[in-house]
């Protein structure tokens, strides 16, 4: 896709260069097919191409769509794809469904229920206002029906539930006396924790703090993925740009840059730059770790807090899709072996979340049809705890077994604390 790498460049969402890189793409993976059966998407394609007998001309408008549609941005087809860059074919598959987004976007404007799920801090400040309101009105009934029917938001899914706000939080607190000594970090604390995963947050900070790192929360906004997930690469770079000035200004301070969310941290590594192509971007870019990524490295450098009161037993660490693509290891599973007498086993599998599509009714059956493989995988194993870095994917994991999903962090802070993890709350 010469020249339309970067997102908001005007090849990107060019539709002549879309339909012959679309056509390309198409016939390399109707020829190697090494993803079928990876996710409905590529399922949809080659049975689709397969019944036009391997004619990628004959695909309707509606079947390809279709395929965009279905593509649900877990990105784990990169990874496994052999025909990435550097190969010659510089095969990008997920970079192809954002192009048809955005050139969608361009063509017939941005969806009202895109534009809507893809303004994470509206909805935010709106729940958070008074959380136990808002968490009532999203289980009753009768706002789900009209929920689902003007925005399309299937009535079955659970949703997220509201809590304080964790900045908050942050600003009402002194940090303990030695703080800084291994460390200086901006905490990128992301728009799930900010809103409705507080807890997250506070035991990111109390972790860092026990490894004498000095915590700063500097202005965010949303990472701007739930509206790259529309299409809408206006809104998405106006976040990018004004995340990227605050974080600048905390890497210009020497602080590292730390997130508890692997789709935020996958959106500050490999979208901004090519959002905000340049020296700055690349700059702030390499100082960002993901948050088990930073611990890790912290006991690498023998700074890490190891005095730990408590086992965690038997713990199933899912592994996020947007983590995994990093290609960074299992960070959250090397820690949590640091526990005394816990076990970990690591799950990798989707969850069919992703973002805002495992909330749309037209998918919902389909996300759980992703999701039964890592349920059963959990189910098998019954473990005393079940931890994942993605707030969505606990979502799913808690509407289907009734218990409760940790973050990492949580469970790290609940081994130095002395605490059991609860198996429902």
């Amino acid at each position: 896709m010469t020249g339309a790498t970067d997102i908001g460049s005007p090849p990107f969402g060019d539709a002549a260069n879309l339909a012959a890189e679309t056509a390309r793409i198409y016939d390399i993976c109707a020829g190697c097919r090494r993803c079928y059966n990876l996710c409905p998407s590529f399922t949809h394609l080659l049975d689709t191409i397969d019944e036009h007998d391997g004619d990628i001309a004959a695909l309707s408008v509606e079947e390809d769509r279709r395929t965009v549609d279905l593509c649900f941005g877990c990105k784990l087809c990169y990874p496994l794809c052999p025909y990435t860059p550097p190969h010659r074919w510089a095969v990008d598959f997920p970079l192809l469904m954002q192009q048809a987004r955005v050139a969608r976007a361009d063509r017939e404007g941005v969806a009202f229920r895109d534009r809507v799920l893809g303004n994470a801090e509206l909805l935010g400040r709106i729940g958070s206002a008074v959380p136990a309101v808002s968490n009532w009105v999203n289980q009753n009934r009768a706002v789900r029906w009209a929920m689902e029917k003007t925005l399309g938001v299937d009535r079955r899914r659970r949703l997220p539930r509201y809590t304080r706000r964790f900045s908050r939080w942050f600003r009402r607190q002194t940090p303990p006396a030695g703080v800084g000594r291994s460390g200086r970090v901006a905490l990128f604390y992301t728009t799930p924790v900010e809103f409705t995963g507080a807890d997250v947050g506070i035991a990111a900070v109390r972790v860092l703090w026990r490894s004498g790192v000095e915590v700063r929360c500097p202005e965010q906004v949303c990472c701007g993925m739930p509206a790259l997930d529309g299409g809408d690469v206006a809104g998405a770079t106006r976040r990018a740009r004004r995340n990227l000035e605050t974080l600048g200004r905390a890497v210009d301070a020497g602080c590292d840059i730390v997130v508890p969310g692997p789709t935020c941290s996958r959106m500050l590594k490999q979208e901004y730059p090519r959002l905000l192509p340049g020296a700055e971007t690349e700059r702030v870019v390499a100082r960002v770790h993901d948050l088990g990524q930073y611990l890790v490295k912290l006991h690498v450098e023998g700074k890490l807090e190891q005095s730990f009161a408590t086992s965690l037993g038997r713990v199933a660490y899912h592994a996020p899709c947007h983590l995994r693509v990093q290609e960074i290891g299992f960070k959250a599973r090397d820690l949590l072996r640091l526990v005394p007498g816990t076990t970990v086993e690591v799950l990798e599998r989707c969850t069919g979340m992703d973002g805002t599509w495992g909330f749309k009714r037209e998918f919902y059956d389909a996300s759980l049809a992703v999701a039964r493989p890592l349920l059963r995988d959990v189910d098998a194993l019954d473990p005393d705890a079940v931890v994942s870095d993605c707030p969505l994917a606990a979502l799913q994991i808690e509407q289907a077994r009734g218990r409760r999903v940790y973050h990492p962090v949580e469970a790290l802070l609940a081994a130095y604390e002395g605490r059991a993890l609860a198996r429902t709350g």
